[in-house]
């Protein structure tokens, strides 16, 4: 039997406020392609499907199409629901799509299987959807469950104890974050500030013990826990932060006895995703950036000034920036860590209190000789009328 293992579409997902559907039903064409060419058995999708709970119409438009690609080769699929997902929506879909594709959602059958056979034997599917501790204490009341290691542990004993029962071969799939790995910052924004290794949230590798090969997702970067746990990653880049992390899927083949081989399938990228640092001038006018026009653009700018309209000229040259980060560079004195309310108090000259305004917002620059000169025209005026 082959495998294709994928997860994390986030349909509907933005990037800095661009739709991501024509790029991603790209590269889920490009999916379809591979499923076809290599002659794949299943497609797992291990949660997060959707990136909202509330998925708009054309969502559902790019699933479909991808599942009704997928079905066209005669390949099936399985999909499991993660923290993004509505457990209960994809549920309501499961008994609407068409034969051979399974929606796995709900807590109550964890530990029982989607079996599919091939020329040697069954091979059980086990789905372990994303679960979270407060909704499913419901469903298994006679245990104490307030953390995702212990909610995976159980749902792991079910599948372990079913797995003794039925012998043969099997496949886990859960959508958690487990040890050995690390989110992209600012990324997999589910992942709580609290849920780093060692952690009580963190689910260790041994709970995945047992099943010829663990399908994980929640994580955007493909990861390899072990020869048979991995994470596939996200089909699309989807932050700057994970632009390096290659885009695929892993195929596994099964034989009578287990896993026999794991190759990484690379998925195309419709659009690069480049960091680009430097003074705003320079990032207008230098011919090196060339190569970059068709890019995502995160800018980083160094200027020691705000520039004027910095987004629109740099759209000019590079349509599809999408984020500016300031990082002025500084001179290597030691800068003023006091708050400007506490540089400013009373019996401090006008002049004074407006260098350090100009100091505190343009994070150490103050002003220059020739807006001193002007400040001091203005506030002489000023004082003038004042007392006129």
């Amino acid at each position: 039997m082959r495998i294709l293992h994928t997860s994390d579409w986030h349909i509907g997902r933005s990037f800095h406020g661009n739709s991501t559907l024509d790029a991603l039903e790209q590269v889920l064409d490009e999916l379809v392609a591979q499923v076809r060419e290599h002659s794949v058995d299943v497609v797992i999708v291990a949660g997060d499907v959707f990136d909202s709970s509330m998925p708009a119409a054309d969502c559902y438009g790019v699933l479909t199409r991808a599942l009704t690609g997928i079905r066209e080769t005669s390949a099936r699929v399985v999909v499991t629901s993660g923290n993004h997902d509505s457990a209960a929506r994809l549920g309501f879909l499961a008994p609407l799509l068409e034969d051979g594709v399974h929606v796995l959602t709900d807590a109550a059958v964890v530990g029982t299987p989607i079996t599919l056979s091939d020329e040697h034997s069954p091979v059980h599917f086990y789905g372990v959807p994303y679960l979270e501790p407060a909704l499913v204490r419901r469903t298994w009341p006679d245990v104490s469950l307030r953390t995702q290691e212990q909610v995976v542990g159980h749902a792991m004993s079910l599948v372990n104890a079913d797995r003794a029962e039925r012998g043969g071969r099997s496949v886990a799939i859960a959508h958690c974050f487990a040890a050995g790995v690390e989110p992209t910052p600012q990324l997999e924004r589910e992942v709580r500030q609290d849920l780093r290794q060692g952690s009580l949230d963190v689910v260790p590798l041994s709970d995945f013990d047992g099943p010829d090969y663990v399908a994980l997702g929640h994580i955007h970067g493909r990861a390899e826990l072990a020869p048979q746990i991995r994470y596939s990653g996200a089909p699309l880049h989807y932050s700057f932060g994970e632009a390096h992390k290659p885009r695929g899927s892993w195929l596994v083949d099964l034989d009578a006895d287990g896993v026999t081989d794991i190759a990484w399938l690379d998925l195309p990228v419709p659009r690069r995703l480049t960091v680009l640092r430097g003074e705003l001038e320079d990032l207008l006018e230098n011919p090196a950036y060339d190569a970059h026009i068709d890019d995502w653009i995160c800018a980083v700018l160094t200027d020691r000034l705000p520039q004027r309209e910095p987004m629109r000229r740099l759209r000019e040259r590079f349509p599809h920036c999408a984020t500016i980060d300031l990082q002025p560079e500084r001179d290597g004195e030691a800068a003023d860590t006091r708050t400007y309310r506490e540089r400013v108090g009373r019996g401090v000259p006008d002049p004074q209190v407006i260098d350090d305004f100009l100091d505190h917002v343009r994070r150490g620059e103050r002003a220059s000789d020739d807006e001193r000169q002007l400040l001091a025209d203005v506030i002489s005026e000023h004082r003038a009328q004042a007392t006129a």
